[in-house]
């Protein structure tokens, strides 16, 4: 999927086939084994990756998940993704993503630690603040972000709390973090229906995925003015066509762990919430939720992709067909990149912005970027996805052609 759309966006910007394979191709892949003394006294050994896209606007940028399906293809494309999603928010960073094959629901606490710890030290030698800097993402959290960053330090002798971003507060961490990437998303439905004609208040909304993303995304569409009418987690989907309580079901999972159990709304399979009718839909869950084979029943005006890689190229020809505006990935949930760009200038700095400055900035290069990608795509009457990677693609592709190839 990410080759295919780079190749689609070089070719309407006339790249030399030498440089699309130049930006094809990772700069650093590193592949390490972790073992871990299990509280049952065995030892287990997982493994974990750490590739670094493109360097060519600045250090590598991205998150570390943890997922049993985690493969080194699928951080690789990630890792493609964030080198767009970075040039297209005009941040100083290139691309990186990790990940560690595991089950994170079935460690321990003190399992789940031990496995950070070893897992930093071994992709210590690639990271670090002027380097690659880690961040949250699939099943991991600040808690992780802590103990990347104590081992780190631990190495270095004293603290660096700019090694990584989606810190707590309390170690360095940036007021706003934890709901920007929801918020990016919302702010970009906003500007996607602005431009289309659509009013958010009243609009109905349908949030797959009750993760981070999902939840903050959903909660701000509600501040907005729209109406939540369907969301699922990984094992249940909720629907109510008067309009569910986001704040209730934020604190519901908190309580539970899971939407499971939530009797206030009825019940479907949580693939299911992707084809209830609405305005705006969010896919939030992991990669490739709406493919050729279920696009033509998704009844949507607008897809907003809060999660990496959510809509196929399959699917993004036949929703682009039936006239329904999909604002890509690397745009839609830059929020939380973009939030750790502040963060990390933070850490640098030592000097921490207070959270309206945080949401203030957001805002502003959030919509910004909508503007630029949209006027791109217009220019080159293309898609939003196409225009946001030829926009992406251009600004990677000046910053190599400026800096030349070493040696």
């Amino acid at each position: 999927m990410a080759v295919t759309q780079l190749r689609r966006a070089a070719s309407l910007l006339g790249l030399d086939a030498g440089l699309v394979k130049y930006l094809e191709t990772p700069k650093r892949v590193l592949t390490v084994s972790i073992p871990v003394r299990m509280d049952d006294g065995r030892l287990e050994v997982f493994t974990g990756y750490r590739v670094q896209h493109s360097l060519a606007r600045g250090p590598a940028k991205g998150g570390i998940r943890y997922h049993p399906a985690v493969t080194l293809d699928e951080v690789t494309a990630l890792a493609m993704w964030m080198t767009w999603k970075c040039a297209v928010l005009n941040l100083p960073f290139g691309g990186g993503k990790g990940g560690v094959v595991c089950d994170p629901r079935a460690l321990s606490p003190r399992e789940l630690e031990q496995l950070t710890r070893r897992f930093t030290a071994e992709i210590s030698v690639i990271i670090g603040p002027d380097r690659d800097i880690p961040a949250p993402d699939v099943y991991t959290n600040p808690q992780v972000m802590a103990w990347i960053m104590d081992t780190y330090s631990m190495q270095q002798g004293h603290p660096v709390p700019a090694v990584v971003t989606g810190k707590p507060v309390e170690v360095g961490g940036s007021l706003g973090r934890e709901q920007a990437t929801g918020r990016g998303c919302a702010i970009c439905a906003e500007e996607a229906a602005r431009r289309l004609g659509l009013d958010l208040r009243g609009a109905r909304v349908v949030v797959q995925g009750f993760g981070n993303v999902g939840r903050y995304a959903a909660l701000h569409l509600e501040r907005m003015g729209a109406r939540v009418v369907a969301v699922s987690d990984s094992r249940v989907g909720l629907l109510d066509e008067r309009g569910l309580s986001v704040s209730e079901l934020i604190a519901y999972k908190k309580a539970q762990g899971s939407l499971r159990g939530f009797d206030a709304a009825s019940t479907l399979a949580p693939e299911a919430v992707l084809q209830v009718p609405c305005d705006v839909l969010v896919p939030a869950a992991l990669e490739g939720a709406i493919t050729a084979d279920n696009a033509e029943r998704i009844r949507a005006r607008i897809v907003v992709e809060g999660a990496n890689g959510p809509v196929t190229p399959e699917a993004d020809e036949i929703l682009a067909r039936r006239g329904v505006t999909v604002i890509p990935d690397i745009l839609a949930n830059a929020g939380g990149v973009t939030v750790s760009y502040f963060e990390w200038v933070q850490g640098l700095q030592e000097f921490f912005w207070p959270e309206e400055q945080v949401d203030r900035e957001l805002s502003r290069r959030m919509r910004q970027s909508f503007d630029d990608v949209w006027a791109t795509a217009r220019r080159l009457e293309t898609d939003l996805r196409t225009g946001a990677m030829a926009l992406a693609v251009s600004r990677v592709a000046e910053a190599v052609r400026l800096r030349g190839i070493y040696p």
